[in-house]
């Protein structure tokens, strides 16, 4: 079978998560305190946008990467990550709602927002000129929006090669083009706008190495769930073609950039809490302080498991052992997030609004994430599941005329 049908059962379940995404935030907002502008309404739509974006835009990065390199290996199955990439329209959309929120004062998320703050502080004021609600949406737009032409345009090209058979390669050698300036792009980009959308919740606090940790714990979320749509995949009946062979490659990145993603984790807190800089250090201190659990815990989801259980090859060539770990570096990752963002943001808001409010020892949807903030974790996997069924619908699975078709068939390692 190489048409995927997206219908029935797939379909209402998909929808049936989304509707779980829908009540969870109404029932966050409802419940949520409008003297501080609703900070775990607006929190947990910060959290997942940014993680679900993120995905999409690895995914493009990672295509571009195996393009320009001129792999063959994924070549079977890269209609998952074209359509993968695509979720960069609404991914990009919700980030340019929360930046317009910034802008409107619908929300505290960043300190930097707060005008009165902003005038008394020295470290915020000399960062202004970055750190505004103005830059963050026409970052965005900018950043992201050639993120999205190299997207549609690979993807297009993608399409016109599979349908007109280029016997000379032309369209293939456009997709070199797009993917070599896409590296760059995407490179520089991300860290620009991981600054805006994630880091500056903390907006004393910096660290080189933000960037990289952010896009190696994306790059895991993205492989996972690669895996995963592979799984499925296969147990329909779909991506008969696509072997062990494949499945292991995919379980040696999984691997290789966990322990990536922990060289940068202890790479960041050691030169860091060395240093011993007041306003560095605060960020792993408060972090250590209030969440011990999820900051130790981070480490062993994220490290330990796939270490050990992956470390074995022939584990990374069983798809039933990888897709376990998959699920649970996924879930870590987007705890990496929430473990990123939550204490920054709840520091913020309360500060905003001028209450002592933070003393306290358990607050919902922040110290622990919560029925709600998983129900909305859900709705945002099903909205990204729902997109990226629909898009890999609307083309045939495997690109019969890739040039690298071939290599991807006989692939062997």
């Amino acid at each position: 079978m190489n048409h995927f049908r997206f219908e029935g059962g797939l379909k209402t379940t998909l929808l049936i998560l989304i509707a779980i995404g829908v009540i969870s935030l109404v029932i966050t907002y409802m419940g949520d305190n409008p003297d501080m502008q609703y900070p775990r309404f607006w929190s947990n739509i910060l959290h997942n946008s940014v993680f679900f974006t993120g995905i999409a835009i690895l995914s493009l990065f990672f295509m571009c990467a195996c393009i320009t390199s001129w792999a063959g290996w994924h070549t079977l199955f890269k209609r998952v990550w074209e359509a993968y990439s695509l979720f960069l329209i609404p991914g990009l959309v919700l980030m340019l709602c929360i930046g317009i929120g910034a802008w409107g004062g619908w929300h505290h998320l960043y300190e930097w927002t707060n005008t009165e703050i902003v005038e008394n502080d020295e470290v915020l004021k000399g960062k202004s000129g970055f750190l505004n609600p103005r830059w963050y949406i026409y970052g965005t737009v900018i950043i992201g929006g050639l993120w999205l032409l190299i997207a549609t345009r690979l993807r297009s090209l993608s399409l016109t090669e599979d349908r007109i058979g280029d016997v000379s390669f032309t369209q293939h050698h456009k997709m070199r083009i797009w993917a070599a300036a896409g590296l760059p792009l995407i490179g520089f980009g991300s860290a620009a706008l991981i600054w805006l959308w994630v880091m500056s919740v903390d907006p004393h606090w910096y660290s080189t190495l933000f960037a990289w940790y952010n896009g190696a714990s994306l790059f895991i979320a993205m492989i996972a769930l690669t895996i995963l749509s592979l799984y499925f995949l296969k147990g329909r009946g779909y991506y008969r073609q696509v072997t062990v062979e494949h499945i292991h490659d995919l379980g040696k990145y999984l691997f290789a950039i966990s322990i990536f993603w922990t060289y940068l984790w202890f790479s960041q807190y050691m030169l860091i809490w060395y240093s011993n800089v007041g306003e560095e250090t605060i960020y792993f201190k408060q972090r250590i302080d209030e969440y011990p659990v999820w900051f130790y815990g981070n480490l062993i989801v994220n490290f330990g498991l796939p270490f050990l259980i992956l470390m074995r090859n022939d584990t990374k060539r069983k798809l039933g052992s990888l897709a376990f770990v998959s699920l649970v570096v996924f879930l870590g990752h987007w705890m990496d997030f929430f473990l990123m963002l939550k204490p920054g943001i709840w520091n913020a808001v309360s500060h905003g609004a001028h209450t002592d409010e933070h003393v306290v020892t358990f607050i919902p949807g922040f110290t622990l994430p919560g029925f709600l903030e998983f129900g909305t974790m859900l709705g945002f996997l099903g909205l990204f599941l729902f997109f990226f069924f629909t898009v890999l619908s609307r083309a045939q699975l495997i690109p019969g005329n890739d040039p690298y078709l071939a290599e991807s068939v006989h692939h062997h390692v």
